[in-house]
């Protein structure tokens, strides 16, 4: 059973918004620092929003700074990415990660991460 199933990719325009959920079974997202990742075709993956376990600390890259926003719901064991004013720039596949972290940190290092979905497709047309 894959832990985390990620959702709400899909077909947008440029400047253009989606919503993307990390759903959990099996593991508490709200017991895990958690990161959204994104991979395009011939380039690594590169983390794009990150949030801790508690206390709501969360680090966003330049490329995305002011446009995403990552955030929990724990009551449905679940993490949101909203993406505003998309970019074709951010075409991808987008994966969720999650990582048991007593030391409530940001986490950017995919290494570091222990669980992962199987990612959803953004493409964002010009």
């Amino acid at each position: 059973q894959v832990p985390l199933v990620e959702s709400g990719g899909g077909l947008v325009q440029a400047g253009g918004s989606l919503r993307l959920s990390c759903a959990a079974s099996g593991l508490m997202l709200a017991d895990h620092a958690v990161g959204w990742f994104r991979q395009a075709p011939g380039k690594e993956r590169e983390g794009v929003s990150f949030i801790s376990v508690s206390d709501g600390k969360t680090y966003y890259p330049d490329s995305v700074k002011g446009r995403f926003t990552i955030s929990r719901d724990n009551a449905n064991n679940t993490v949101y990415l909203q993406m505003n004013d998309l970019k074709p720039e951010d075409t991808a596949l987008y994966y969720c990660a999650a990582k048991d972290d007593p030391f409530n940190t940001i986490v950017v290092i995919p290494r570091s991460y222990d669980y992962w979905g199987q990612g959803t497709q953004v493409t964002v047309s010009a």
